[in-house]
């Protein structure tokens, strides 16, 4: 179903005004209009295909990493998407840094390599750098492990459990699952979780762990998007995938589906983001309420599956791509409003999001690689030339920062923004570089909901 907003005039599938140089790409937006009128075209700007060797800045402060037992991962592991390392703010001035602890592999009784591992963890003070508490985790499985909480708190997830943290690295059980977690998100004002999680079909749960049923749901009119809507990825017929919304403050699940596949579902306060897919490369969004109803925030032109990031309980981002693999970015309100658009090279791959807590400053990092990569083009190891963070203003798009990240990590977790967006901090050269940046501006108020 084509999903379209006359009354409002919204209508994001025309051409973009692009800078001089950029090369061709598919049409993403051009006139927006909104309920205060018709907006003006707002332009593409093109990052360069090559990258800065060193920050367009320089640090305030560097605190190296190997006196806290840190070692580079080496090339084996790009390309594998493990989760090597953490680094996030609590608060303004510490820094709950983690990563793996190199060592042996573990194996089983039966002689079988386990996931097993072992994740060291350090709470820094700033600016000195010196270890305020420190531990060490033993987890058992290879995907994202931490989530940094607003109130200076954090999630870790290891198999079906999960735990609240402190800065004093004191665990707390959170939640249990009846099979393992495989992912999990939460909207900019953490009120809600999303998780996917690994289990059997209509399996009756433990008293200790989230129930698979939806007999926990206030809201009558709430619903999700059922399986046949959310890929048709064939999943291990003894297993689903069971997708939850819960409430955060009670572990309540407040919306539940069984999919085939893990399911990317960008949330806020009010509900969540689905694509729908138009003629040729249109795909229409629309933000499903959780209470019952939905609207239509406007649509887009790619030739993938567009994924989209709340950045905030108004704003988010939308990134889709060409069919010569570059990708552009599009900043959007949740009355339609389009912000900013910006646009990567094809030689820039597998895009990853940090945002500060209240939204106002977002980094997105990425892969340089020698070579477009597609079917004819497959990756390997020495085509990758390293990573680099772009951290961008919200509200206009304007750059804030541009600066390698090294060593590479293809899941991330080497990048930081501290609650008030001035703070950035990012694992580069041997060291934990910080960057003081000037007051980001604020956020275009709401038009509406």
């Amino acid at each position: 179903m084509v999903w379209r907003n006359a009354a409002a005039g919204l209508s994001l599938c025309a051409g973009l005004s692009l800078v001089v140089g950029a090369p061709a790409f598919a049409p993403l937006l051009a006139q927006a209009h909104t309920d205060q009128g018709r907006q003006k075209p707002i332009k593409a700007r093109m990052i360069p295909d090559h990258f800065l060797p060193d920050p367009s800045i320089p640090p305030n402060w560097s605190i190296p990493v190997d006196p806290l037992g840190f070692s580079p991962p080496g090339p084996l592991y790009l390309g594998a998407r493990n989760t090597l390392a953490s680094l996030d703010f609590i608060g303004e001035d510490k820094l709950l840094f983690t990563f793996r602890v190199p060592g042996l592999l573990h194996r089983d009784p039966s002689g079988n390599s386990s996931d097993e591992r072992q994740i060291r963890a350090v709470v820094l003070d700033l600016p000195q750098g010196s270890v305020e508490a420190e531990t060490v985790w033993t987890l058992h499985d290879r995907t994202r492990y931490l989530w940094m909480l607003n109130d200076g708190h954090f999630l870790l997830r290891d198999g079906k459990n999960l735990e609240v943290g402190d800065e004093s690295l004191q665990l707390k059980p959170f939640l249990q699952f009846p099979g393992p977690l495989l992912s999990l998100s939460l909207d900019p004002a953490q009120q809600y979780i999303v998780t996917n999680s690994h289990e059997p079909p209509k399996s009756s749960a433990k008293p200790a762990e989230i129930s698979s049923s939806n007999a926990n749901v206030p809201d009558s009119n709430a619903s999700m998007p059922s399986s046949g809507d959310l890929g048709d990825t064939d999943s291990d017929a003894s297993t689903d995938t069971v997708v939850r919304i819960l409430r955060r403050d009670s572990g309540n699940v407040i919306l539940v589906s069984r999919t085939r596949s893990v399911v990317d579902l960008p949330i806020n306060s009010d509900g969540y983001i689905e694509e729908l897919r138009g003629e040729g490369w249109n795909w229409d969004l629309k933000l499903s309420y959780f209470g019952g109803g939905a609207k239509t925030l406007g649509s887009v032109d790619s030739r993938c599956d567009p994924t989209e990031d709340f950045l905030s309980q108004n704003e988010f981002l939308v990134t889709t791509c060409a069919s010569d693999g570059s990708e552009a970015l599009l900043a959007m309100t949740t009355s339609g409003r389009s912000l900013w658009a910006d646009q990567t090279p094809s030689i820039a791959i597998w895009p990853l999001i940090t945002m500060a807590p209240d939204g106002l400053r977002v980094a997105r990092e990425t892969l340089g690689v020698t070579h477009a990569v597609n079917t004819y083009a497959p990756l390997d190891t020495d085509d990758i030339k390293g990573q680099w963070v772009t951290v961008y203003n919200a509200a206009t798009g304007d750059l804030a920062l541009e600066t390698p990240a090294s060593p590479a990590l293809d899941s991330g977790g080497n990048v930081a923004i501290s609650p008030s967006g001035r703070r950035v901090a990012v694992l580069n050269a041997g060291a934990i570089q910080v960057f003081e940046l000037p007051a980001p501006p604020s956020l275009p108020a709401p038009t509406g909901k």
